[in-house]
């Protein structure tokens, strides 16, 4: 059965539009071998320092989700879904713990890439 695309819309016009933000070079930094990209919702939740934040800074906030996700890679698993937790402080009171979602499936040219997002994300 041949399946007709009405509409298709790309990794490439996701990051784009801003939808995914490419987070690839620090990813590599942190271990992690394929591209990576965060949902604008896990950005602006989680990267981006909510103002009256002390003590935090983009590129640490950053760097804790890729490394976190390093550490549950490193872990194993056969599925290409993984959950795992972060803590992150978003006040000026003690951190809370987050879960994020990493999807490894295949890019614009069938080549892996990671996605990072909300739990409820697709």
């Amino acid at each position: 059965m041949n399946q007709e695309y009405i509409s298709m819309y790309t990794r490439e016009q996701a990051l784009e539009d801003g939808f995914l933000i490419d987070v690839s070079e620090v990813a590599k930094e942190a271990g992690i071998k394929f591209p990576v990209a965060l949902t604008s919702a896990v950005y602006g939740d989680y990267v981006e320092v909510p103002e009256g934040v002390t003590g935090q800074d983009v590129q640490g906030r950053l760097w804790d989700i890729l490394w976190m996700l390093r550490v549950a890679i490193k872990r194993g698993t056969e599925d290409s879904l993984i959950m795992y937790d972060l803590m992150v402080r978003n006040d000026n009171r003690q951190p809370k713990k987050v879960t994020l979602k990493a999807m490894c499936h295949p890019g614009d040219q069938s080549e892996p890439v990671i996605t990072i997002m909300l739990p409820q994300e697709d």
